[in-house]
């Protein structure tokens, strides 16, 4: 009698690309509550699929808070690109991270109370670091930015504009154009 034969690798792929689409679904309409098995059964999958994809809920989560860092970069290197100065790129950038946290709310409580933060981690912390200096670069060398501004600067603003969407403590945009005044460049040669 012939062995079974093992399912595709694709089919394996689009499994996992399901049931974190589904895990990342789930966990921002409901938060916490949400367990292992609603994932599996939600994603059309056995529980032993999700746990062979993640062993853990902490895995679980990690790939989904990696996924949308991902999602933050994909949008940021097509759309900041547009953009017409360095500033605007900013712009762009920290519009689409505070519509994330809006409307991941429950989700980014997920990841934080998972993983101690919300910070981006190994490779796709480095990508997204690289993208922040590009923008910096782009915006001191066109004039629209502050001379000093660092990479430091904008993931300082970033975790701040984060927080104040996350927690709905004030109107984001508006933050968003306090923070861009902040970044305008000085006139004043005396100034820092």
């Amino acid at each position: 009698m012939p062995t079974p034969s093992r399912r595709p690798r694709a089919d394996a792929g689009r499994n996992r690309a399901r049931v974190l689409e589904v895990a990342a679904h789930l966990f921002t309409e409901r938060g916490g509550e949400v367990q292992m098995a609603d994932v599996a059964r939600t994603a059309g999958v056995g529980i032993g699929t999700v746990y062979r994809h993640f062993p853990t809920r902490q895995a679980l989560v990690e790939a989904i808070a990696e996924q949308r860092f991902l999602e933050i970069l994909g949008f940021a290197r097509t759309m900041c690109e547009k953009a017409a100065s360095g500033r605007e790129a900013v712009r762009t950038l920290l519009e689409h991270i505070g519509q994330v946290h809006e409307d991941g709310r429950a989700l980014s409580r997920v990841i934080e109370s998972t993983l101690g933060n919300t910070a981006p981690r190994g490779p796709v912390q480095a990508e997204l670091r690289e993208l922040g200096d590009t923008l910096i670069a782009r915006g001191t060398a066109d004039g629209t930015l502050r001379q000093d501004a660092t990479f430091d600067d904008l993931y300082m603003l970033v975790g701040a504009l984060a927080t104040v969407a996350r927690a709905n403590i004030g109107d984001w945009h508006r933050f968003i154009d306090i923070t861009l005044a902040g970044l305008e460049p000085r006139t004043d040669p005396a100034s820092p």
